[in-house]
């Protein structure tokens, strides 16, 4: 369905090229900048290149769009928290689709009254990519 979502703990592992070091030796360890981004009335959390999946927003693919309400910033062991929100900061990203989410099908009948009503519904989403993380 959507990305996977990243604690700010995760350490993701780069293979340097280096010759004549065992392969233990060879990892170099760095942290993602992550934010916690509010839309839509929901929080998400992202970083750059991630495509998260939102509530509809305004806009065809390919547009731009700006995130302006970051609610936390984690980058390494520095982490940023707004009061409810981070002056400066915020999320750059592109539309990549716009869509419906799976169908929710709900059914209610009443018995002995022969009364049955059927009904479904999807909900408007929108696709998005991280393209920029702007934190102050």
């Amino acid at each position: 369905m959507g990305c996977k979502e990243r604690q700010p703990s995760d350490i993701i592992d780069v293979r340097a090229l280096a010759d004549g070091f065992p392969a233990s030796r060879r990892v170099r360890r760095f942290r993602i900048m992550q934010v916690i981004v509010k839309t839509g009335g929901k929080q998400y959390v992202a970083s750059k290149g991630d495509v998260i999946i939102v509530d509809k927003l305004e806009g065809e693919a390919g547009t731009s769009v700006e995130l302006t309400e970051v609610v936390a910033v984690v980058d390494g062991d520095k982490t940023v928290v707004g009061s409810p929100f981070i002056k400066g900061a915020k999320v750059v990203a592109e539309i990549v689709r716009q869509g419906k989410a799976k169908k929710i099908n709900a059914f209610n009948y009443k018995p002995k009254k022969n009364e049955r009503k059927r009904w479904g519904h999807r909900q408007p989403e929108t696709h998005i990519k991280v393209t920029e993380v702007v934190a102050k």
